[in-house]
């Protein structure tokens, strides 16, 4: 009794330590943002109605990016888009969404979208036929892919891209990222549990517990020494 007393102590503790360890959020890692548009905005391939949104990276662990547009509670997708990294000089603690100037009678294209805190965010980037749309429109240089449709998912991270300029003419996409200071939406980082956390100090806290479990039952279960027992016959 007193043996199963101690591991249920043993266990509790380990328990506690477990979860107060931080734990790698999928916000963090996903970058998973809830957007309020008040207005009709554009994103490559598609022309979003105002409302509420949900950002997302599908896959964060190259200077290409693709970010998924989703309705607010994550049911439908929406859009699958192609981004590079977009640095600044400060970040902020809020999300930043940057746009091109509308061309009169059109939605705002949406140029970049940065995550709180981060020094570089995702630039979005057009099918060359709209590229070359935008640009001489909003006097900006506009990222495009070398096709005039957007590819499936796999070919994004491989499809030529190009930088149109104001004057349509295509340059290196090195020659024209830069930061841009400009906020045109509201966003908060999404509050919802993270659906992924890392596992690390949940084996940690595993082993440690059957370690400490392995130790208690072998010094309960080991039979009296020698000096012990002569100690006693005496």
């Amino acid at each position: 009794m007193k043996l199963l007393k101690m591991v249920t102590r043993v266990l509790f503790v380990v328990m506690l330590c477990v979860l107060a360890v931080p734990r790698a959020t999928a916000d963090e890692h996903n970058k998973k943002t809830k957007v309020t548009f008040t207005e009709p905005f554009e994103v490559p391939g598609i022309i979003l109605p105002a409302g509420k949104y949900t950002f997302a990276l599908m896959d964060s662990l190259s200077d290409r990016n693709i970010v998924q547009i989703w309705n607010e509670d994550q049911t439908k997708l929406l859009a699958t888009i192609l981004a590079i990294n977009n640095y600044r000089l400060t970040p902020t603690g809020k999300t930043v969404i940057t746009f091109s100037e509308r061309p009169s009678g059109t939605p705002e294209a949406l140029h970049a979208w940065f995550y709180p805190g981060d020094s570089f965010g995702q630039e979005f980037v057009y099918p060359k036929n709209r590229a070359h749309q935008l640009a001489p429109a909003n006097k900006i240089p506009v990222l495009a892919l070398r096709a005039d449709a957007i590819p499936d998912v796999p070919s994004l991270k491989a499809v030529p891209l190009v930088a149109v300029t104001p004057e349509e003419t295509e340059v290196s996409v090195t020659e024209v990222v830069q930061p841009q200071p400009q906020t045109v939406a509201t966003a908060e980082p999404s509050n919802e549990l993270p659906t992924t956390a890392s596992s690390l100090s949940l084996f940690i806290g595993i082993a440690m517990a059957c370690l400490l479990i392995g130790l208690i039952v072998r010094g309960f279960s080991k039979p009296p020494t020698d000096l012990s027992i002569n100690q006693i016959k005496k």
